[in-house]
């Protein structure tokens, strides 16, 4: 779904960018707060450990995004994340996940094109995160308040969010497309292909929700009120404990594995098992080239970088070329979220330090 360097022209481009620096201004302010929320008592644990978990969540993106499964004949998609990125850390907090990855996979992989990278954003951080989260809250809302509600609102939401994506870029492409063709069979050949994906991101993510929930449902931002209540048993029958003042939530409990189990298992799937990913072009690609979107396509300015195309420059074997530049790409995915996020909850915390000396009338 990454679309490279001209497929839009430049005004559409610059526009979509201008909307991506809004949305990610926003999503800072709105990420604050919910990395505040999640280290109060009862929620998270922590501020030490809120921004490690955001980045590894970036980190777990990234690693999955190089697992592209087939779909159809000669076609293939990827785990956009917007989806698993707001439930996991809030929609705020997802928005910037995604960006990150993405800047991270234009920059030093070539894939997405730097003009393009508003677009990309737009299309796969912005709209992703926003239709699945809503979509998601709505679903909380109705079902039973259990953690298999939360996990099939998960597959839900996600199922969704794909096509909606496409649904986007096809719009974008409608206003500035570099091509004479057919917008009707284009949004019809995307949202159909990407129906198809929609169904692998919705496994990924209900299986990865789901997963975490089973071991520390505290640490998913769409399960919060969602945990069991203590049972008391009297006179031969379980009654709810009186809630106390003070609950000692598990949140209390140092979420230490549970980063160390996802760094593994992002380093695992990104450095052994995306050896075995579909080398097929995904739903963009195909559309692409069977429409003729990619008669203006530009070589990205980056094409020559030392990890271009997912690969180690001068690394004749291909399965340890690409899995080094897999370890570096969640490396330096996990380095880079988590120092974004700790700026993020820094300026919270000097903000509220800054609001609390602040004599009563006067603004800062």
């Amino acid at each position: 779904m990454h679309a490279p360097d001209g497929f839009i022209d430049v005004p559409v481009s610059a526009a979509a960018g201008v909307l991506a620096a809004g949305a990610i201004a926003v999503s800072l302010r709105g990420a604050r707060r919910e990395l505040d929320d999640t280290a109060r008592p009862g929620a998270g644990g922590g501020a030490e450990r809120t921004a490690p978990l955001a980045g590894l969540v970036a980190a777990f993106i990234f690693a999955v995004q190089m697992l592209n499964f087939p779909v159809a004949a000669g076609t293939s998609g990827h785990l956009l994340g917007g989806a698993l990125a707001a439930i996991l850390v809030g929609p705020y907090t997802g928005v910037l996940c995604v960006s990150v990855v993405l800047l991270l996979q234009s920059v030093l992989f070539a894939d997405g094109g730097l003009t393009a990278l508003g677009v990309n954003i737009t299309t796969m951080a912005i709209t992703t995160t926003v239709v699945a989260y809503a979509l998601f809250r709505g679903l909380v809302k109705v079902l039973p308040r259990s953690r298999r509600s939360v996990t099939a609102a998960s597959f839900v939401a996600a199922l969704v969010s794909v096509p909606a994506s496409a649904v986007v870029f096809t719009l974008l492409y409608a206003v500035g497309g570099t091509t004479d063709v057919s917008i009707g069979k284009v949004a019809t050949a995307m949202v159909g292909v990407h129906v198809l994906i929609g169904l692998g991101e919705a496994a990924i993510t209900a299986l990865t929700v789901g997963a975490v929930i089973a071991v520390r449902p505290d640490l998913v931002h769409g399960a919060r009120g969602l945990g069991q209540k203590l049972k008391l048993r009297v006179n031969g029958e379980l009654v709810d404990a009186p809630e106390t003042a003070e609950p000692v939530p598990a949140a209390a409990r140092s979420p230490r594995k549970v980063w160390i189990a996802g760094l593994v298992t992002s380093l695992l799937l990104a450095g052994f098992v995306s050896f075995y990913a579909s080398a097929n072009p995904d739903g963009l690609e195909k559309v692409a080239a069977d429409h003729g979107i990619d008669q203006q396509a530009e070589e990205h300015a980056v094409a020559d970088s030392p990890l271009a195309d997912y690969g180690v420059k001068d690394v004749d074997d291909a399965r340890l070329s690409g899995g080094l530049a897999g370890v570096i790409g969640v490396g330096v995915t996990v380095v880079a979220g988590t120092g974004v996020f700790w700026a993020v909850r820094r300026r919270r915390t000097a903000d509220e330090r800054a609001e609390d000396t602040t004599p009563a009338g006067t603004s800062v």
